[in-house]
């Protein structure tokens, strides 16, 4: 990704670029359910997530092979704790010791977690723009590398808490919540950011670069370059569904290609409901990233490969 005159206008070319989503393709693969006899409710969210992978894919069946997890790890000025531990938990992912490392081999998922300058925070949002627009840009630009060896369905995340109390914050900016969602520890840090920046949370790239951090914003470049090249996304966890915010409001149908791994409380119940995801699983994911996505590639790949087999017999019985 090359630099224009301004980072965020490479940014918002590409969004204008994205072609839409493959209705003929969707509408094709339905019918081919049908025509193999499944025309109600018999295989429950397997059929709407086989007619989702055909609408993103723009294909049918819509095959899924490599598959892989992506998660960020970063660290934000608003919190001098929590070092040590990101750093603990990069290494164990890293390691192959964390629990998502064993989920993602249970899977067939390749396993990435990238270290955004663990050593340099970004700026507090209480008093300071986390990321001035060239970083921020150059940051989004490195996410969008996640789709850099191909694939055919990613996961993404974020490590550590501080990354989901900057995403609460840019959450509810963009979706207009309330600071009684949160509790007061989270509520008196954003108070904070809000009251500092809010003549300036009007544009989403803005919202982003003032708010977030460098997980976000990488997180927001994989989701991209994903929805370009017709990648499915799992989303797992509150920064990347923050991210995924940042590009709903600047194009509605730029997360066409995400579902949400899974819900575990009431604000991310919130943030689904207003971003219209549903989750693919329920099993009550609280710990560690990555975790609720890989398990949910899993039945995401059990979905197309039942929609390819179905696509075949409906091809046999035209």
């Amino acid at each position: 990704m090359s630099f224009s005159g301004l980072p965020f206008d490479d940014v918002r070319s590409l969004l204008s670029q994205l072609n839409a989503p493959d209705e003929g393709a969707a509408a094709a693969m339905s019918k081919a359910f049908a025509r193999a006899g499944y025309t109600g409710k018999e295989l429950g969210r397997l059929h709407e997530i086989g007619v989702w992978l055909a609408r993103t894919r723009g294909a049918v069946p819509p095959l899924i092979g490599k598959s892989g997890v992506a998660l960020y790890a970063a660290t934000h000025g608003f919190s001098d704790t929590g070092l040590s531990e990101q750093r603990a938990r990069v290494d164990a992912v890293a390691a192959g010791a964390a629990a998502v490392s064993h989920l993602c081999v249970a899977n067939d998922l390749s396993l990435n977690v990238f270290d955004l300058a663990l050593d340099l925070p970004s700026n507090d949002m209480r008093n300071d723009a986390s990321l001035d627009e060239r970083a921020c840009a150059a940051t989004i630009a490195f996410g969008m590398e996640a789709t850099a060896e191909g694939g055919d369905l990613l996961c993404v995340g974020a490590l550590g808490e501080q990354a989901s109390v900057a995403a609460r914050a840019i959450l509810l900016t963009l979706l207009n919540g309330e600071l009684a969602q949160l509790s007061q520890s989270d509520g008196d840090v954003i108070s904070e950011a809000f009251s500092h920046h809010a003549e300036h949370l009007t544009d989403p790239l803005e919202v982003l670069r003032r708010l977030g951090g460098r997980d976000i914003s990488a997180l927001t470049g994989a989701i991209l370059a994903s929805r370009a090249q017709n990648i499915p996304v799992i989303l797992d966890g509150l920064p990347a569904l923050a991210a995924a915010a940042v590009l709903h409001k600047l194009a509605p149908h730029a997360i066409s290609h995400c579902a949400l791994a899974n819900c575990h409380d009431p604000f991310e119940a919130w943030v689904a409901e207003e971003l219209a995801l549903q989750p693919v699983l329920e099993l009550q994911f609280t710990g560690e990233a990555g975790c609720a996505g890989a398990v949910a590639a899993g039945l995401v790949k059990s979905a197309a490969a039942l929609a390819g087999g179905v696509a075949e017999v409906a091809k046999r019985l035209h």
